[in-house]
């Protein structure tokens, strides 16, 4: 597995493991429960040791998913990222939606807590002097954005001391939101890691003649290339969603490899 600065002295796995629609979609369903276990445990032995949830993810079901997966492994050695739901920013929720989640992960510290999406409706200030709070107590290590615009992110740093340390974004080889509004230039510029979510979602079964073409030139599928482009750009990591085994291990062949600048161009270019 590859790796990228985090802060000073912390390195996060440039490929991880995403949780969304693990265990049911709001609700949990139950019904592929080892599968999910199985995906997110092969995810671990080939590196992709960062795992990100949410407590909105299948009700937490997700989280409880994850606590199942990670249990026989060196908790050291992962990196475990959760999330608190824009309807429960105000201070007194933040830090029992914290505490939801770590019960439900059965850990005693998360690595990263982000907002999972802002919410106009409470101050962010509130929120973020509930991120504090958080890192105070030692329930969290990290905290970090979700979603946020560029103003946004910038509100949110001057509530605190603490380095925002990662917004969590969609951005795909076709979905080029953070470069069209300035998130991704932001944190290139500010040491700030863009984790970018459903990183293959508008790749996967499309025709895109380049992929055929860069396919047969680096004996990759379109999905190995899709998240090496993403990995290649300064201050991105990506956390695609991994159910099943066959999917982690092709994830995984995104690494180890890099592709020409010239080709980095054209898929630059592509949309």
């Amino acid at each position: 597995m590859e790796f990228k600065e985090l802060v000073k002295g912390v390195k996060i796995p440039v490929i991880g493991l995403g949780t969304w629609k693990m265990g049911g979609d709001i609700l949990p369903d139950k019904s592929k429960d080892k599968e999910c276990i199985a995906a997110l445990k092969r995810g671990i032995e080939l590196g992709m040791a960062h795992i990100d949830t949410a407590e909105i993810y299948s009700s937490g079901h997700a989280e409880e998913l994850v606590a199942e997966a990670i249990k026989d492994f060196d908790r050291e050695k992962l990196f475990i990222t959760s999330k608190v739901w824009q309807t429960n920013l105000r201070y007194n929720d933040v830090i029992k939606a914290a505490k939801g989640s770590l019960k439900r992960l059965k850990i005693d510290q998360m690595d990263l807590y982000l907002v999972h999406w802002p919410n106009p409706d409470i101050p962010l200030k509130e929120t973020m002097r509930a991120m504090e709070y958080l890192l105070e107590q030692d329930l969290t290590r990290f905290i970090g954005v979700s979603n946020f615009s560029v103003e946004e992110m910038k509100e949110a740093q001057s509530y605190t001391k603490a380095k925002i340390v990662t917004n969590q974004v969609e951005y795909s080889l076709v979905h080029r939101e953070p470069e069209e509004n300035g998130v991704l230039q932001f944190c290139q510029k500010n040491k700030i890691i863009l984790t970018a979510y459903s990183p293959i979602k508008y790749v996967v079964g499309k025709k895109i003649p380049l992929l055929d073409e860069l396919s047969k030139k680096y004996g990759k599928t379109h999905v190995q290339i899709a998240l090496n482009w993403l990995i290649s750009k300064p201050q991105v990591i990506t956390i695609p969603k991994a159910a099943n085994i066959k999917h982690v291990e092709e994830n995984a062949g995104a690494v180890g490899w890099k592709l020409e600048k010239s080709d980095i161009e054209k898929l630059n270019k592509l949309i």
